[in-house]
């Protein structure tokens, strides 16, 4: 692989397909190497959603534009759209029939009758003799009539309500104005994707086959902005699901005239309430009508794509396996921003902070939206895909299942749960293949990955060019660059980021900038993480020789040790990063090539044993030694630490989660198998994170985050580190304790002893965490940070001794209001 180099600002072009800019009533197609105009002239070209008039600039323009919509001229009247029929008088009573009609939910509730009566039945509650046929008749006419009154009426709050096409009008034009006052510079698409969307809709329209749009989840924007486009092109706007903690006054009524499906962020056991949801989801597949979810089901907190949730995954492949839907075309989206208008409210819930409840005012308010410029939405859409193909393919490599010629042959448990997990991981293999890197990512990343405190303006332009050559090597896409001079690129990303986030001193012999909030900062970090995830694996593996100083010869690694150091990382990390799929061996030898290509590390090679361990290729040399390149030393080790620092905040992160668990070790004062509450425990842990952090203990305060923990312990919860008592009752906290094996021990003086198995996953992970300035990992965790984390795990145990204490009063007190629930149940049946 050639060695690459920053692209140069007379280098040409690489050739792309135009963008489209939509800024409301305008739609602009800029070439490949489009650069935005000065200032000046910026309002002569701009983008597909924005530009619109504003009553106080111009009042004239202002009501011509409002009564264009109103009376629904040329595209603004929705009327030829590329789909099924929306937006007609009745469509709601049509949809609300057609999903109470279905086999399956009627089924449901003669399931469900049956049941209740039995239950009845048995408690003597029908009678004796020659009446009782008779009643058991009458009653479950009567519970049967009941449940369609509550299907009915579940269905209702349901369904979205495409009623109106002067409604979506004057919708779609309140929204663009919001939008626009918000992101200025509007929606950017790729004029080729678009015209591929707009020619699978136009067939699948023909086929009557669904279009299931599975966007990436960042912000409350992202439905809104698809929606716009879809509306702008003229194809039928999706149903999407929503949560109903957004089903508020106002606002909900509002989304679902627009194409919000609202569904309970739990089902619980609501056997009746699941086979509804189904039910709706069938019915808008077998009708052709679109269909949009995301696949991380909640909104991104630190700005990298989050595992998939597999709800509503499981509903959409269940009615193809079942035979109910013939097909559907998957189309994943990918959703970027210059700034993310929630990222304020996402840091105070990363720390800790109770998420606030969703109201009108603060979605409307939210960082001042009416008045903020940040930039524009970048939305691109993966080449779609039919969902009956993918299992087809998927179902031939499975050896447990048996040749089959229809989707509706039944799959085992174990092969359908793999199939699932293939269509959410392909899904989001999908969005990062065509996620396009802003300037502001860009220029969070570089801040982020300096030694120093601060950057001089020819050097962040320095890096920010090194990064985007970077990206686009490992096959990214980055927003503006294609022969755009760098410096515009950065004082651009510079404005919209901010001085909140990104600090100047000019005072200077040269302009220096600096992170002002480097928790925000790194929100945008993680949105190029994914390219080079490898590449950061490695480094972090190479540094366990590197962080033991001596001279180069010392700090070499052999290839035995890199391999089982990167495979320990990945391993921990898979719930927090998506790996390419060729395997382990495969991708750590290509990653090594590479980064002996761009000569960041230098690989001794020999020619290969018997058996081949090492070797990726038949015939190729064996790796024996990783070591840093002379050139990169040279150079100060900046690309080295650049990789560094993009995985060190996770792998402190995870190695604050194990630390923690070391203060789950019961005091001889209570029972070994005390059970403690897991939110407390997790709280506990994050406490200890911010102390050891302005101790000095722990070189990253976003290292603390909620997110990055609850995957550290879900990770130590399926390796049988602790044991998790999940609840099902939101008044009943889940529990968690150590697993035996897993426990330390404690010394003759009460304290906890830093050795056994635990203590030896804690140092695995610390071999690849950074030095300090003032500490070494080893001494440190076995005093100071050892004994807070103790202090921190004893008053978890003091806690749940107390609440203990009482504990007897309030599961009875809990008891007795379930009764009380479920009598009350009993009598409305």
């Amino acid at each position: 692989m050639a060695k690459i180099s920053p692209a140069k600002a007379d280098d040409p072009p690489q050739p792309s397909a135009p963008d489209l800019d939509i800024l409301g009533d305008q739609v602009t197609l800029h070439p490949g190497g489009y650069v935005e105009p000065p200032p000046q002239v910026d309002a002569l070209e701009r983008n597909l959603v924005g530009n619109m008039a504003r009553f106080r600039e111009s009042p004239l323009d202002f009501l011509r534009e409002v009564s264009l919509y109103v009376s629904g001229t040329g595209w603004r009247a929705y009327d030829e759209v590329i789909g099924q029929p929306i937006y007609y008088s009745g469509f709601s009573e049509n949809m609300k029939a057609a999903v109470l009609q279905t086999p399956m939910l009627q089924k449901r509730i003669q399931d469900l009758a049956d049941r209740r009566l039995a239950t009845e039945e048995s408690q003597g509650l029908l009678g004796q003799g020659l009446e009782k046929d008779k009643r058991k008749a009458v009653r479950k006419a009567e519970i049967e009539t009941s449940l369609q009154e509550v299907a009915r009426n579940l269905t209702d709050g349901m369904i979205c309500k495409f009623e109106s096409k002067r409604f979506i009008r004057g919708a779609y034009y309140l929204c663009t104005q919001l939008l626009t006052r918000a992101y200025h510079q509007g929606i950017h698409v790729s004029s080729e994707e678009v015209l591929r969307l707009r020619s699978v809709a136009e067939t699948a329209a023909k086929n009557r086959h669904s279009i299931i749009f599975l966007p990436c989840h960042r912000s409350h924007v992202d439905y809104v902005s698809l929606q716009l486009i879809c509306y702008r092109l003229g194809i039928a706007l999706p149903t999407v699901v929503a949560g109903d903690n957004l089903k508020m006054p106002v606002l909900g009524p509002f989304l679902q005239n627009a194409g919000a499906m609202w569904i309970r962020r739990s089902f619980g056991n609501d056997a009746l309430y699941t086979t509804l949801v189904q039910s709706y989801i069938d019915t808008l597949l077998q009708n052709g009508f679109n269909f949009e979810c995301f696949i991380e089901g909640g909104r991104s907190r630190t700005g990298k794509l989050l595992s998939p949730k597999f709800g509503i995954l499981s509903f959409l492949l269940d009615s193809l396996l079942s035979g109910r839907v013939e097909d559907a075309i998957i189309c994943p989206v990918s959703t970027q921003y210059d700034k993310v208008i929630e990222t304020e409210a996402y840091i105070s819930e990363l720390l800790g902070q109770p998420k606030p409840q969703e109201n009108l005012k603060d979605f409307l308010s939210a960082s001042s939206v009416l008045s903020l410029k940040l930039g524009r939405v970048d939305v691109r859409f993966h080449e779609p895909w039919s969902l009956r193909s993918f299992i087809t393919e998927q179902r031939a490599r499975v050896s447990d299942d048996k040749p089959s010629s229809g989707l509706s042959d039944p799959l085992s448990s174990q092969s359908r749960v793999r199939l699932l997990r293939t269509l959410g991981y392909k899904v989001l293999s999908d969005i990062n293949a065509v996620s396009v890197v802003m300037p502001t990512a860009l220029i969070g990343t570089v801040l982020l990955t300096l030694r120093g405190r601060g950057v001089g303006k020819s050097e962040l332009i320095r890096r920010v060019e090194w990064l985007s050559a970077r990206v686009r090597a490992k096959g990214g896409r980055v927003a503006h660059f294609a022969g755009a001079p760098i410096s515009t690129i950065v004082e651009r990303g510079l404005d919209v980021l901010g001085p909140e986030l990104v600090g100047r001193i000019d005072d200077l012999p040269e302009t220096t900038y600096y992170a002002v909030d480097r928790f925000q900062l790194s929100f945008y970090r993680n949105m190029t993480i994914h390219l080079f995830i490898s590449e950061a694996l490695v480094c972090a593996a190479m540094y366990t020789k590197v962080k033991q100083g001596g001279g180069p010869a010392n700090q070499r690694i052999s290839f035995d040790e890199l391999y089982e150091q990167v495979q320990f990382l990945s391993f921990i990390f898979r719930g927090e990063f998506i790996y390419p799929t060729a395997g382990l061996l495969h991708n750590l030898h290509r990653t090594l090539i590479g980064l002996e290509s761009d000569g960041v590390i230098a690989l001794t090679r020999q020619r290969p044993s018997d058996d081949h361990a090492n070797v990726s290729e038949p015939g190729s040399d064996q790796i024996t030694f990783v070591e840093i390149s002379a050139a990169e030393r040279k150079n100060g080790r900046e690309n080295f630490d650049f990789y560094n620092f993009l995985i060190w905040p996770f792998v402190e992160s995870t190695w604050l989660g194990a630390v923690a668990l070391m203060g789950l070790t019961p005091p001889a004062s209570v029972q070994p198998d005390t059970w403690l509450d897991i939110r407390k425990t997790q709280e506990s842990a994050q406490l200890l994170g911010k102390t050891l952090y302005h101790q000095g203990d722990l070189s990253y305060f976003e290292a603390v985050n909620t997110e990055t923990l609850k995957n550290a312990f879900q990770l130590f919860e399926a390796e049988g580190i602790i044991l998790v008592r999940r609840s099902s009752s939101k008044n009943i906290p889940s529990t968690v304790r150590l697993a035996p094996d897993w426990t330390p021990r404690r010394d003759q003086e009460g304290m906890i002893v830093a050795e056994g198995r635990l203590w030896d996953f804690i140092e695995k992970i610390a071999k690849s965490r950074r030095e300090g300035k003032n500490r070494r990992d080893g001494a440190t965790v076995s005093t100071r940070v050892l004994k807070l984390a103790d202090l921190v795990g004893r008053r978890l145990f003091e806690t749940a001794a107390v609440e203990g204490e009482g504990g007897d009063a309030e599961r009875q007190k809990r008891r007795r209001g379930r009764r009380k629930v479920e009598r009350e149940e009993k009598a409305k049946l």
